[in-house]
């Protein structure tokens, strides 16, 4: 069944791609479900399908804006985590996984690549859908810096499993001999933190602040 999704190169299939398809709506359909059943205005599920989708477009559009390019490899994106972050601090974790599901497969059909099912979830499924993790926090004193912190560490986990168990054969050579056993976790850290004190100070900002409360007032 994999091998009819995936071709011989490590890219997908026809079937394939539409499989991610099919899959990202079908789970972006159920994190509107259940935001919905998380907020009295029951009303509001066409506004919270519209919040979800744009938020995975924005999170989208956000990842291919880099601001630095690191020396390793991966860059420094325009706060892209950050939009799928909100989500699951306004609706919870629950809608903010499965979000977080469906913008793993948007990554994944943008640039597949494959050398084993446990592979993609590492680097994809599982990774992305740790941003909804922010989600464990919504309401409480500061659940948005500690949502968003919660959430770039267990994407940096997930990210940094996949690097020891496949991608330590590709290694860059100018990468420090010392941190070669560290390696996955240097790699993965080295963008993902950076973003993250980047995104802080932006979150952290009164006008910035005030113009989130204000847009989740709206649509929680």
């Amino acid at each position: 069944m994999f091998q009819f999704l995936v071709t011989s190169e490590g890219g997908l299939t026809t079937a394939g791609y539409a499989t991610c398809i099919i899959l990202g709506i079908i789970l972006l359909i159920g994190a509107v479900l259940l935001a919905s059943k998380t907020t009295e205005k029951k009303h509001m599920s066409t506004l919270q399908l519209v919040c979800c989708s744009a938020s995975m477009a924005l999170a989208f559009v956000a990842s291919y804006i880099k601001i630095f390019q690191m020396p390793w490899g991966g860059s420094i994106t325009l706060c892209s985590m950050l939009f799928i972050v909100l989500v699951a601090y306004w609706y919870g974790a629950k809608t903010g996984i499965l979000v977080g599901l469906a913008y793993g497969i948007l990554q994944f059909i943008q640039e597949p690549y494959v050398l084993s099912l446990f592979q993609v979830c590492c680097d994809y499924i599982f990774a992305f859908a740790a941003l909804g993790l922010a989600g464990f926090f919504k309401g409480r004193k500061n659940g948005l810096l500690k949502g968003y912190i919660l959430a770039v560490l267990g994407r940096w986990f997930f990210h940094s499993l996949g690097g020891y168990l496949y991608w330590m054969d590709y290694m860059p050579e100018n990468f420090p001999k010392a941190l070669t056993a560290i390696y996955p976790l240097v790699y993965n850290g080295s963008f993902l933190f950076a973003e993250a004190i980047l995104t802080i100070v932006v979150i952290s900002i009164p006008a910035v602040k005030k113009a989130l409360n204000q847009v989740q007032n709206r649509i929680a």
